[in-house]
C-alpha cells in the first residue's frame, strides 16, 4: 500500500486530509518560547485570533522539525509494509528537509523493500494547496507513484502565486524574501508584491501604492500569466483579511466568469508568522512561474 503525506505549510488542514485520504505533517511555530504544532496542539486554526496577536506585537518564530518527528511520521508506515509519498512545500525555504532526508535514508536502509516518493511544490501556502488538490485528483484517478512524480517534474513550474504584504517587519525579520528594500517598511501605503520563483524562493517583483492597486496587480497577473485557469480553479489566500480576499475573488469572476471555481482560505500560522496580518494572495495554473 501507499500512504500519502502533505504538510501544514501547504495550507492543508485536518478536514482536507480526511477528504483527500492523506496524513498531515505539522510545521511548528513558537511564541515566547512555546512551540505549537498546528492541528496537533489544536484541531481548528483560529486565524483571526492568531493574526490579531501579530497586530498586537507578537512576533512568532519558526523552526525545522527534529529528526525524531519525521521518524514518528514515516517509520510506522514502513514498518506496516507501506510505501510513502510526500507532497511538500519548498525545500529551498527551510533546513527541515535536511533532517527529513537523514531519517528517510536511515529508514530505507532499515526497510530496504520500502519506497519513498516525493514532489517538491517549490511553493508554500496557497500555491502548494492548489497544486496539491490537482495532485490528489490524479491519485484518485489511479495514477501510479512513478506517473505522479513525472507529473510533478512537468507541472510544478506551471503554477504561480502572487501576494501582497501589509507590514514588512515580519519579512525583514525572517529574511525570507529577496529584493525588498530595507527602508520600504517606512514608506506609507506601499505594498510589495511577492511571488515564488523557479527555485522555490520568495522574491519581490515590485510594489503598488495602496490596497486597490495591489489587488488589481494580483488580478492582472492571473489574466496575463494564466493557463487553463478555469479548469484548475483559483485559490485566494489571506492573513485575516477575508473582506479583501472576497473582493479579489469578485474581481477574478468579472474577468473569467461567474462559474470560476475559487477557494478562499486563511494562510496557515507557520507561514503567516513570516507574512504578517492583512495580506492577500492568489494562485493559479500558469504559463510559467
Amino acid at each position: 500500500m501507499l500512504t500519502y503525506f502533505v504538510d501544514s505549510d501547504c495550507d492543508f488542514n485536518l478536514q482536507d486530509c480526511k477528504e483527500l485520504g492523506c496524513k498531515l505533517i505539522s510545521m511548528p511555530y513558537s511564541i515566547d518560547g512555546k512551540t505549537t504544532y498546528p492541528y496537533v496542539d489544536f484541531k481548528e486554526f483560529d486565524s483571526h485570533a492568531f493574526y490579531d496577536g501579530l497586530r498586537g506585537g507578537i512576533l512568532p518564530t519558526t523552526s525545522a522539525i527534529p529528526e525524531e518527528e519525521y521518524r514518528n511520521y514515516f517509520e510506522p508506515e514502513f514498518k506496516a509494509g507501506n510505501d510513502v509519498f510526500y507532497f511538500h512545500f519548498s525545500e529551498a525555504m527551510t533546513m527541515t528537509f535536511g533532517n527529513m532526508r537523514k531519517v528517510v535514508d536511515e529508514l530505507l536502509a532499515k526497510y530496504p523493500e520500502r519506497k519513498f516518493y516525493e514532489i517538491d511544490s517549490k511553493g508554500i501556502t496557497i500555491i502548494s494547496y492548489l497544486m496539491g488538490r490537482d495532485f490528489f485528483k490524479l491519485v484518485k484517478a489511479g495514477k501510479t507513484p512513478e506517473e505522479l512524480v513525472e507529473w510533478g517534474k512537468k507541472e510544478v513550474d506551471h503554477y504561480a502565486q502572487y501576494f501582497f504584504a501589509d507590514d514588512l517587519k515580519f519579512f525583514r525579520r525572517s529574511g525570507r524574501v529577496s529584493g525588498l528594500a530595507a527602508t520600504m517598511g517606512g514608506l506609507i501605503g506601499l505594498r510589495p508584491v511577492i511571488t515564488m520563483n523557479e527555485e522555490g524562493k520568495m522574491v519581490s517583483v515590485g510594489t503598488e501604492k495602496g490596497r486597490i492597486k495591489a489587488m488589481n496587480r494580483l488580478v492582472s497577473e492571473v489574466v496575463e500569466k494564466g493557463d487553463d485557469v478555469k479548469a484548475h480553479g483559483v485559490v485566494v489566500g489571506h492573513t485575516d483579511s477575508p473582506e479583501v480576499a472576497a473582493q479579489v475573488a469578485d474581481m477574478l469572476r468579472e474577468k473569467f466568469g461567474a462559474d470560476l471555481e475559487i477557494r478562499i482560505i486563511p494562510t496557515n500560522p507557520t507561514a503567516g508568522s513570516h507574512c504578517g496580518p492583512n495580506g492577500v494572495g492568489v494562485t493559479f495554473h500558469s504559463k510559467c512561474r
